[in-house]
């Protein structure tokens, strides 16, 4: 599996990416790291998402310069909601969307700090679905209720996050969200992530709750993976095909990508500007090159197809 690159506003970011085996399209995944960054656990995590056939990107947030720089700026868009990291994180979407691959359909899962990212971009039109795993609330839940599906993982022994879970619980059925909330009893933070710590540190991580556990990290993986199953991999509505025969997996995943960046650009700028003017319609980050991808499939499905 390759380290890679892909664009955003910032400048190319690199990035760990998961391919499926055998042939796709396949639904996209954005693995959003812990605090400790792009760590051989994360990258073990992004495997495992791919070997159930999602095509899987971690990218480095950490990568933008000097290693404690990155790491302040990082914490800082997650606090403000703005700023280089979320930018990241949304250009990392619109890649796997432009990526013949992807199904078009495109999902977050993050541990830590990167489920305190897939909270705070859940409400905002931007992924399909989403696994925010211990991730640190944000201080006004009432966007969640607007949120994408989505399933979460806490411990109530997590002293990061007490009480998470009662209240995401509370917003997400409020909002008519569909929803998956989860609170081991007997875990407390990072239950998930088995960072292989050597034996000093290990006291350290159980000290501060942040062991690994693997019965209940085994059963989050099974409610997470079915619930992007259901949400992710959802049938693909039926087009006419009159006339191109053989060719119905090209028009349809054209048809996907056309759904996925009209719903997800043109809504988004009538709600950030208020007029939805085509003019206005592709300022967004990524949407000219969603836009141009979906152009590229129609153009090589009708050189493919049409007599």
């Amino acid at each position: 599996m390759p380290d890679v690159s892909y664009p955003a506003s910032a400048g190319p970011l690199p990035a760990y990416l998961a391919v499926p085996p055998g042939e796709g399209p396949w639904p996209g995944l954005v693995v959003v790291q812990d605090g400790f960054g792009l760590t051989s656990d994360l990258r073990r995590i992004t495997d495992r998402f791919a070997a159930h056939g999602y095509l899987a990107l971690a990218p480095a947030l950490y990568r933008r310069g000097r290693r404690l720089r990155c790491i302040v700026s990082t914490f800082r868009s997650l606090s403000t909601g703005a700023g280089p990291a979320v930018d990241d994180l949304v250009a990392a979407r619109d890649h796997l969307v432009a990526d013949p691959r992807c199904t078009g359909k495109v999902g977050s899962a993050g541990f830590c700090m990167g489920g305190g990212f897939c909270l705070l971009l859940a409400p905002r039109g931007v992924f399909d679905a989403t696994a925010p795993n211990y991730g640190l609330l944000p201080r006004d839940l009432s966007p969640l209720a607007g949120s994408c599906p989505l399933v979460a993982s806490y411990g109530a022994r997590d002293r990061w996050a007490p009480g998470a879970a009662a209240k995401l619980e509370a917003v997400l059925t409020e909002g008519a969200v569909p929803h998956d909330v989860k609170e081991y009893p007997d875990v407390g933070h990072s239950f998930m992530n088995d960072w292989g710590a050597p034996a000093p540190l290990r006291i350290v991580e159980r000290a501060a709750r942040l062991t690994y556990s693997a019965p209940e990290a085994e059963d989050a993986w099974l409610r997470i993976l079915s619930f992007f199953d259901e949400h992710l991999r959802a049938a693909t509505p039926e087009i006419p095909l009159s006339g191109f025969h053989g060719c119905d997996r090209a028009w349809k995943r054209c048809t996907v990508m056309s759904q996925s960046w009209k719903a997800s650009c043109l809504r988004g700028t009538e709600e950030v500007s208020g007029t939805g003017r085509a003019r206005g319609r592709w300022r967004r980050p990524g949407c000219g090159s969603r836009r141009r991808a979906w152009r590229g499939c129609g153009r090589r499905a009708r050189q493919r197809c049409c007599c």
